[in-house]
């Protein structure tokens, strides 16, 4: 450019000149002639130390950047018909994520027919917004988008403030007391309740293991004399059965079945 606008050094406008002039200007003042409006007619120069003048830029972007807050968007996603070990599991997920102060966007997945109950989902999300209420604020509300549906969730103020806190877990005099309401109602707490079968099952088998226990005070009884019928020989009994084992068994109503079919042959006509 043959001309340009110059802004001195101390910010104040030197006015235009030859390009060359410039140039000469600034290095009389041991500094440089840097372009600061290129699209301007002239474009406008400054007379500055340009080392300086990249330290300082460099130092207000750092400053701006860390100002900023980066929002990063997580995704998380259910099934309609998740178990609910599988679903605290997600539950801590979303947790892990609102509290560090990331947005979460829970997707419920629809297969097959289970897009035909999209109230199962709504219910699912519905309930877990009720579940992390002190903790997350509802962004967008659920909505159906094709086989998913999606809803997008936010740190609450607390979390974002730092001043978030947990709910109070509930005191032991709560737990027994709900323990023992739980018991009159015939609830038992993780299981099912016994049944009348197998507590009469349970009551006797422990009398019969109670009548088999020995008692301590009880000595043992000592071996009994040996008798006469256990020194009698084992042979009798044997001889007597080989006895019974060689008499002929008579079968005297029984007829031979080989013998039937020679008597069919002497009762056939003779030949004529």
């Amino acid at each position: 450019m043959p001309e340009v606008r110059v802004i001195d050094e101390n910010g104040n406008q030197a006015g235009v000149m030859r390009t060359e002039d410039a140039l000469r200007y600034a290095q009389q003042r041991d500094l440089d002639l840097v372009e600061v409006a290129a699209t301007a007619r002239p474009p406008v120069c400054r007379v500055l130390d340009y080392s300086k003048y990249k330290y300082e830029q460099a130092q207000k972007k750092k400053t701006a950047k860390k100002h900023q807050t980066q929002v990063v968007t997580r995704e998380i996603k259910f099934r309609p018909k998740i178990a609910d070990h599988d679903y605290a599991t997600k539950k801590g997920h979303v947790i892990r994520f609102l509290k560090g102060k990331d947005k979460v966007k829970v997707t419920i997945m629809f297969r097959g027919r289970e897009v035909t109950h999209p109230e199962r989902g709504r219910d699912l999300l519905e309930r877990l917004v009720i579940d992390l209420d002190d903790i997350c604020q509802v962004d967008q509300r659920p909505s159906l988008e094709g086989r998913n549906m999606t809803m997008m969730l936010s740190p609450s103020k607390e979390v974002i403030n730092g001043t978030w806190a947990p709910k109070v877990p509930p005191t032991e005099e709560e737990l027994a007391a709900e323990a023992e309401a739980e018991d009159n109602a015939g609830i038992v707490v993780g299981g099912e309740a016994p049944s009348d079968e197998s507590t009469d099952d349970a009551a006797v088998t422990a009398d019969a293991s109670a009548d088999d226990a020995p008692e301590p005070d009880e000595a043992p009884e000592p071996d009994a004399a040996p008798t006469a019928a256990d020194d009698a020989p084992l042979e009798e009994p044997a001889a007597d059965d080989a006895a019974e084992g060689d008499a002929p068994t008579e079968q005297p109503d029984e007829a031979p079945v080989a013998e039937a079919e020679p008597v069919a042959e002497t009762q056939d006509a003779p030949a004529s």
